[in-house]
């Protein structure tokens, strides 16, 4: 984690420069030319209501006050590590456009958003945000939760991940999401991607489930590398670790199997990318 007075001063120092910013688990700054986008956000110490829920074992380098002004805010599910509603009802730039998938747009309206800035989104919605950006929601091999007792609380949003279009070069923010096939048909459509962020971590639920280092609904990051190759994605952004105990790997291990794995599935180890929490980088550094 890097020290918040450094982050504050990169901030500034970045405030006309386009940049990523990683702040935890799956929530990151994405700053677009004049436009910044904000990824699933959660500002709370714990993943979960009020008190219950994972505990988050890193503090956030900014808090909600401190944040830069946000244009766009993308939620991909509404499980609690990337939804939250004190986020969501404490969050200072009520007018940004908000986009998230199907029956979770309610959560933005009840707390001061403007209903036309709120755009609930099915697979394959496209967005214009501006004469620069264009957003459109992809499919994601996930479910949807909110409430941990009763079936009928199952899927009944929509979840999804976010292709980010801008000035010709293509951004990819995976929700949570499992090996699938329909990847390879995504990379035919939507490929290249110039840069991706997916997820690494949460992936072993062993002997909850029965197979190791196996879950149908979190990559491992071997599989994450495979999905991203089928989705001709030229660098990678590896998420969704470090940041709180959400299942049974060693808590370091996804980032090395990440790094170590790369060229067996085509990539450079240069093209595999972990951030600090609180690290930025210019996106012509990512995107070539």
């Amino acid at each position: 984690v890097i020290n918040k007075q450094a982050v504050l001063k990169n901030l500034q120092k970045h405030k006309s420069d386009s940049y990523v910013m990683w702040l935890d688990h799956a929530s990151f700054i994405i700053k677009l030319g004049e436009t910044t986008i904000i990824t699933d956000p959660v500002f709370e110490k714990n993943y979960g209501p009020l008190w219950f829920g994972p505990k988050k074992y890193i503090e956030s380098p900014l808090t909600l006050k401190q944040l830069p002004k946000i244009d766009v805010f993308l939620g991909s599910h509404n499980h609690y590590d990337h939804f939250s509603v004190r986020t969501i009802k404490n969050f200072p730039y009520k007018n940004a456009k908000v986009l998230v998938p199907l029956k979770l747009g309610k959560y933005f309206t009840k707390n001061g958003y403007k209903k036309e800035n709120v755009t609930e989104m099915d697979w394959f919605d496209k967005i214009k945000i501006n004469d620069e950006i264009s957003i459109t929601m992809l499919p994601a091999q996930h479910w949807s939760k909110r409430w941990i007792w009763g079936d009928g609380n199952t899927d009944r949003s929509l979840w999804g991940s976010f292709l980010i279009e801008y000035k010709n070069k293509k951004i990819f923010f995976a929700c949570d999401t499992g090996p699938a096939p329909f990847y390879k048909e995504l990379g035919k459509k939507f490929g290249p991607i110039d840069l991706a962020f997916g997820n690494i971590g949460a992936y072993n639920f062993y002997p909850i489930i029965p197979i190791k280092d196996k879950s149908v609904f979190h990559t491992n990051p071997e599989e994450l590398l495979s999905l991203m190759k089928d989705l001709k994605v030229k660098k990678v952004v590896g998420m969704h670790w470090g940041t709180a105990i959400l299942s049974l790997e060693p808590i370091w291990e996804p980032p090395v199997r990440f790094k170590a794995n790369a060229e067996k599935f085509g990539f450079r180890k240069e093209d595999t990318i972990i951030f600090k929490i609180g690290e930025i980088k210019e996106l012509k550094q990512l995107i070539n």
